[in-house]
């Protein structure tokens, strides 16, 4: 890394979040930060020129289920489970403000 967490820059970063930190917290933080970075400074360094680029570390396959076609319940058997049914359809409160 090419500069050291401070203070000024965790409640700058808080700033930007529109978090409120107290002075505690911001120390604590700045130590916590300047770990995370230090250790991703580490993996930075790691010699990966013969690890092969992936989107995902594990094989994946399609879990889709076939697409078949199956008949759908009868109208009036799901319009039985309908609290009101007007026109052999269902009947639902109107909307505020849409129609008359």
């Amino acid at each position: 890394m090419t500069g050291e967490i401070d203070r000024e820059t965790v409640a700058h970063v808080a700033r930007l979040a529109r978090l409120e930190l107290s002075d505690d917290e911001i120390e604590l933080f700045t130590g916590q930060l300047a770990a995370v970075l230090e250790y991703a400074e580490a993996i930075q360094q790691l010699d990966t020129s013969a690890v092969p680029p992936m989107s995902h570390p594990l094989p994946l396959q399609n879990v889709l289920r076939a697409d078949v076609h199956v008949p759908s319940l009868p109208r009036s058997r799901v319009l039985e489970q309908a609290p009101v049914v007007e026109d052999d359809r269902f009947r639902v409160p109107r909307i505020v403000g849409e129609g008359t």
